[in-house]
């Protein structure tokens, strides 16, 4: 059976292509989601894509991960910077997590300097847009394999 990675995506990733183009791109959430499959395709993973704009249901789908996928990929959004409740979540995960923002958050407003996430974090890629998906994904498997041995 292929190792499953939880890719969670939070609030309003699902304007992708339409808000802020020019910070976020073009792409769509769609066109990431088919990077992820096609690169956990390659990658030996079996990848669980999802987004949601409310808090709870990324909270909750992190608990469900606890039993169900290897490691997790998360863009958070703006919850990044907010939830603790998200924090707290990550962090009874027992895998490697990887954070990842579109944008280099640390070239923006000061508010999103910090992240809640990242100190759950295995590892924070950003401001290499959607590509930072794919180098996550690579490196999650990285990390599994040296923990299989």
């Amino acid at each position: 059976m292929l190792p499953s990675i939880l890719v969670l995506n939070g609030p309003n990733l699902n304007l992708l292509g339409q808000r802020e183009p020019e910070l976020y791109g073009r792409e769509t959430l769609d066109d990431v989601r088919r990077l992820c499959e096609r690169e956990g395709e390659t990658l030996g993973l079996r990848v669980d894509f999802r987004q949601s704009n409310h808090e709870g249901v990324l909270v909750d789908w992190v608990h469900e991960a606890r039993g169900t996928a290897a490691g997790l990929l998360v863009n958070a959004g703006a919850y990044s910077h907010t939830s603790l409740a998200l924090h707290d979540a990550l962090r009874a995960f027992e895998g490697p997590i990887l954070e990842v923002h579109l944008s280099n958050i640390y070239r923006r407003e000061a508010f999103r300097h910090h992240s809640y996430v990242s100190l759950a974090a295995t590892g924070v890629i950003c401001g290499l847009g959607s590509e930072g998906y794919r180098i996550a994904l690579q490196a999650l498997r990285a990390r599994l394999a040296a923990a299989a041995g």
